[in-house]
């Protein structure tokens, strides 16, 4: 059995090794930052030189503390935001880069910085995978919201390419998703594209390069977007795809020119 004198003995040893746990682990606590922030004066050097470099940043202003930067200041395009934050995250012992640059370039309406966005988009994806992918364009106060799906990412960054490098864009919010790599899809896509632009009502849509008919596939469902010229189009595409064999739903969301549209974005 335990004598009193043991069972004191026995708690004083926990006390302290409690209290030495505690002193530990605030010793290691303290030496995290202090580690991190051994390097912020070396950083600091380095992102400043970066900066000065290069004329595009020169609105560009930076400090650094545990081994964070934190950039402000202007630029005059999106695409230099993006930039400045990526020389300054290949700098060594940059543990993360808070980007708050404001873009302060020429000011364009939003209607106007729409329309040219869409059509930007639409003429420099032509090809085979133009056909598969959709994207749709919404901007509001220089904000550009994009949605859509591509087939391989490749349309999807060629078109944030396109938006941030046009003057008067602010911000970019990216809501493109990329299709599924599946094989029975990759055969639902040709079946139904050949199924639409076979037909002599729709063919006259794969003589355009934007071709307005998009083929949407994700797991065996099928949406078609895009613009027609008559309600009798959109209505024998949704026939026509309603017989490839293989798909399991069919959504046609194409639209007709000229037709009142509440709220929908601009597609292509």
């Amino acid at each position: 059995m335990f004598t009193r004198k043991m069972l004191a003995r026995k708690t004083l040893v926990q006390l302290v090794s409690s209290l030495l746990a505690v002193g530990l682990l605030s010793a290691t606590l303290f030496a995290e930052p202090t580690a991190a922030a051994r390097y912020d004066n070396q950083i600091q050097t380095t992102v400043t030189r970066r900066m000065a470099a290069k004329s595009q940043f020169s609105g560009v202003k930076s400090s650094v503390e545990d081994g964070i930067v934190t950039l402000t200041g202007t630029v005059d395009l999106y695409q230099r935001k993006l930039d400045a934050a990526k020389a300054a995250r290949k700098i060594a012992n940059v543990g993360g880069v808070r980007n708050l640059i404001t873009v302060a370039g020429p000011g364009v309406p939003d209607a106007q910085l729409e329309a040219t966005l869409v059509k930007k988009m639409r003429y420099v994806r032509a090809g085979y995978d133009s056909t598969f992918d959709y994207f749709a364009i919404d901007v509001k106060d220089g904000v550009v919201a994009i949605e859509g799906q591509d087939r391989t990412g490749v349309g999807r960054d060629e078109a944030l390419a396109d938006i941030a490098n046009m003057p008067g864009v602010k911000d970019v919010i990216d809501n493109v998703s990329v299709a599924p790599v599946s094989p029975m899809d990759d055969g639902l896509r040709l079946r139904a594209e050949r199924a639409i632009y076979r037909d002599s009502v729709l063919s006259k849509y794969a003589l355009d390069p934007a071709r307005p008919i998009r083929i949407i596939v994700a797991n065996g469902h099928v949406t078609l977007y895009g613009t027609v010229d008559r309600k009798m189009d959109k209505e024998v595409a949704g026939l026509r795809a309603n017989q490839i064999f293989g798909a399991f739903t069919v959504e046609n969301k194409l639209q007709v020119a000229g037709a009142s549209q509440p709220g929908a974005q601009q597609g292509m």
